[in-house]
């Protein structure tokens, strides 16, 4: 009962609705909607799994896992069990049902490292050859088709003659009779086939009446001449809805067979989606995956920025007010934490962001709270929150709590037994909320420490709000203790909703009683009464806050210069890596453009060569030879690079400016080896240095170089052979061949030959190429032999080289 409350109290069925929005068929937002809490670890590690692999197959696909098809058919299936006839409709419903399911693990099984995913859709089975046949049989209409049977398409084949027959017939009468009728139009009435005939006139065309208009002037007439084609219809329309029965009756039978297997996919199916759901209400909530931690091995509860999933939808949804985070660091050996602080300062929501983050990673669900995320695996969550006061029950404030909480005493189940923090039935979260209120503050004080130090006995951890000041003291007396407040801005006479840890709620009682106007002397006196030890402590936790905000300054300080030397650092890196491969991709293309060149030359040149080796070679043919060729090496051979600029160089004749002697002079002599010219200036000849004079309009000369003795001259000998070329005349077709012709032809061939061979022999069995090979292997006169060019054939080609 006390689980129920607990629920009821942390608003678990509000989370639960919220889900279920992001399901996305009908079972699936059923099953989110009655979410069931796991007894396990091991399944709630197993349901975090399959929420895991949804999340991360959803972030590979362009528009996520459809479930599209899929229906609720379990009614359907129960009425088959049953003997019944499914509808057209229902039929249909199973056959999309079928091919949505099979699209699902289509998907699954098409994505790598899926394990859980791929074991749950390893056992679907959705009988395609059941679909098949529904949908041979039923139309997206739900109506049965005319190929069903050959017995319903003659059926329905006779009753479109005779519907022709009936209209034909009734099409006449109409236009002999038409000052008698009404409207010139075909009708029915009950399935037979009438026309409006004016009551005056009803003798006109004497037949069955079938109905009259509201006024009475339209009397709707089945003339006597048709009566008997309307009873044959009516009997085909009888065996035709007979034989559509029968028809849905047998795919109603073939759906019974197999009922275990199809709940068994619908149930598989619900699975999917409900992880499905899961995985993108986590991704909205920018929720990130638990981790269970064991506290026995010294582990923390980490919850950094953790927000509660309710407010987050009231923000979005609602245009509620921003979600202010709490941090929650809890060391391994505390088991009791006690909030203090003033009135609506977030002490409550606190508790309940907490309950709901258990539960959630519980049922699979991702937490909303920064990376990293671990908690224990409570295994069960008890609260005592709000007010249960009840007038038809006469019960206080104090005695509802109290009632609550012995509930949950009892769901701990240590109460005779006195076991352990370590044994499994005690890994328990108990959420009390104004422990000891509603009472006289000294018992209720009195109360309230002993329940607490219970619950550290006896519960894996609990959380608790009080406005008790002796309950801050525990924390100085048992380590298992600590102590934690929510903030309150005395500036604004309003709270921050921050979490504030290791320091107790201080009073603002008098503060604010001052602020909002109450007499001095008034407040003066409650101080006194009080005494001044209080004061010094509200002191000592001002300062104690002070010097917390200024730590938080700093720390938020680092934190910002760590992040931008953490991004200048991501942007340069990514910088240098695109640089490597830009100049990898680069170097790819030059080579391959490299090789391209290169074959596309070869291929050119063995083209001349195999139209001079066509015929007795001419001259002309050798000159035109020569022509393609130079324009092979025009196409393929780069050009040379440009000859450098030369600079200014003193002719014979030129005037020229000599600076060290102020002087303009002719020249007489062009440098020499030396660098050495000779002028002329009035009268006077001399001998200058090439770097001592410039042009008349300021260049200066670019100096000789001496020309290098040139090596001696060494005959050239080539170092590989000239290519080979493939021609007619050298290649050798053994495709179709027995291995005992082909070595005759082989060994023939290898006698006439001058240089490589190739020998096409194909791919086949194999056993040609084998027989080639070991002839060649054996043949004095080949050197070596080997598979060809892809261009020339590749493996179903053998080259051999002969000596």
């Amino acid at each position: 009962m006390i689980q129920s409350e607990t629920l009821e109290l942390l608003e678990w069925h509000r989370l639960c609705q919220h889900l279920s929005t992001f399901a996305a068929t009908k079972l699936g937002a059923i099953a989110a909607r009655d979410l069931k809490i796991p007894n396990s670890q091991a399944e709630s590690e197993y349901l975090l799994a399959q929420t895991k692999e949804v999340y991360e197959l959803e972030s590979r696909l362009t528009s996520g896992l459809s479930f599209e098809g899929i229906q609720d058919i379990g009614d359907f299936l129960e009425r088959a069990e049953l003997q019944g006839v499914l509808a057209g409709d229902e039929l249909l419903a199973i056959a999309t049902t079928l091919a949505g399911t099979r699209n699902l693990r289509r998907v699954i099984d098409n994505q790598p490292d899926l394990p859980i995913l791929t074991e749950l859709v390893a056992e679907l089975r959705t009988y395609p050859e059941l679909e098949q046949e529904i949908y041979r049989c039923i139309d997206e209409r739900g109506q049965v088709t005319d190929r069903a049977s050959q017995k319903l398409g003659d059926i329905r084949a006779e009753l479109r003659k005779l519907r022709s027959q009936i209209v034909q017939k009734l099409q006449n009468i109409l236009q002999a009779k038409s000052g008698a009728v009404q409207e010139q139009i075909i009708t029915q009435r009950s399935d037979r086939y009438v026309i409006p005939v004016k009551a005056p006139q009803k003798d006109a065309i004497p037949g069955i009446v079938h109905d009259t208009s509201t006024s009475g002037a339209t009397l709707y007439i089945e003339p006597n001449s048709i009566v008997p084609l309307g009873n044959q219809l009516r009997q085909l329309v009888r065996k035709e809805q007979a034989e559509e029965e029968a028809i849905r009756r047998a795919l109603t039978e073939q759906v019974a067979a197999v009922k275990p297997d199809l709940e068994r996919l619908l149930a598989i199916a619900t699975t999917l989606d409900l992880a499905t759901a899961k995985a993108r209400y986590s991704l909205w909530l920018q929720a990130n995956p638990p981790r269970f931690i064991n506290r026995e091995a010294n582990e923390y509860i980490t919850l950094r920025q953790l927000r509660h999933p309710l407010l987050v939808w009231q923000q979005h949804h609602e245009q509620g007010q921003s979600v202010i985070p709490v941090d929650l660091l809890i060391q391994p050996e505390i088991r009791v934490v006690t909030i203090t602080g003033p009135n609506t300062g977030g002490k409550t929501v606190t508790l309940k962001t907490l309950g709901l983050a258990a539960l959630m990673a519980k049922v699979g669900l991702f937490v909303p709270a920064r990376e990293p995320v671990e908690l224990p695996w409570f295994d069960q969550v008890l609260a005592d929150i709000g007010d249960e006061q009840s007038l038809q029950q006469s019960l206080s404030t104090f005695s509802g709590h109290i009632r609550r909480i012995s509930r949950i005493l009892e769901a701990l189940g240590t109460g005779d037994r006195g076991q352990g923090i370590g044994d499994e039935e005690s890994q328990s979260l108990v959420l009390l909320d104004e422990v000891g209120a509603g009472t006289d503050p000294a018992e209720g004080s009195a109360l309230a420490i002993a329940l607490l130090r219970y619950l550290a006995d006896n519960a894996q951890l609990t959380m608790a709000t009080t406005h008790f000041g002796e309950l801050k003291a525990l924390k100085y007396q048992d380590e298992r203790f600590e102590n934690a407040s929510v903030e309150f801005d005395e500036t604004t006479l309003s709270p921050t909703y921050r979490l504030l840890w290791g320091i107790p709620g201080r009073s603002n009682a008098l503060a604010i009683a001052r602020r909002l106007g109450l007499k001095p002397e008034v407040v003066e006196q409650a101080k006194t009464n009080l005494g001044g030890t209080t004061d010094e402590v509200n002191q000592v936790i001002a300062g104690l806050e002070a010097q917390r905000r200024c730590q938080e300054t700093k720390a938020a300080q680092a934190q910002d210069l760590l992040q931008q030397a953490e991004r200048l650092y991501k942007e340069v890196s990514e910088k240098a890596a695109n640089l490597q491969e830009r100049e990898r991709t680069l170097r790819a293309s030059q080579e391959v453009a490299v090789q391209q060149a290169i074959a596309q030359a070869r291929s050119e040149i063995a083209k001349v060569i195999r139209q001079l080796q066509q015929g007795k070679p001419t001259a002309q043919d050798a000159q035109l030879a020569t022509n393609a060729l130079n324009q092979v090496a025009e196409k393929f051979i780069p050009p040379p690079p440009p000859k450098p600029k030369v600079g200014y160089v003193p002719k014979e004749g030129d005037r020229i400016r000599i600076p060290k002697l102020g002087q303009t002079a002719e020249v007489l002599t062009a440098p020499n080896e030396d660098s050495e010219l000779t002028v002329r200036f009035g009268i006077m000849k001399m001998t200058v240095k090439l770097e001592d004079v410039e042009s008349l309009d300021g260049k200066k000369p670019e100096p000789i170089v001496k020309p290098k003795p040139a090596p001696a001259a060494t005959p050239v000998t080539p170092t590989q052979p000239a290519p080979a070329i493939r021609t007619s005349k050298n290649t050798v077709d053994l495709r179709g061949r027995r291995v005992a012709d082909a070595e005759l032809i082989i060994d023939k061939a290898i006698s006439e030959a001058t240089g490589p061979i190739w020998i096409i022999h194909g791919h086949g069995t194999g056993k040609l190429r084998q027989g080639v090979h070991a002839f060649l292997q054996q043949h004095p006169r080949v050197s070596r032999y080997e598979a060809a060019e892809q261009s020339d054939g590749g493996t179903g080609v053998t080259v051999a080289y002969v000596e």
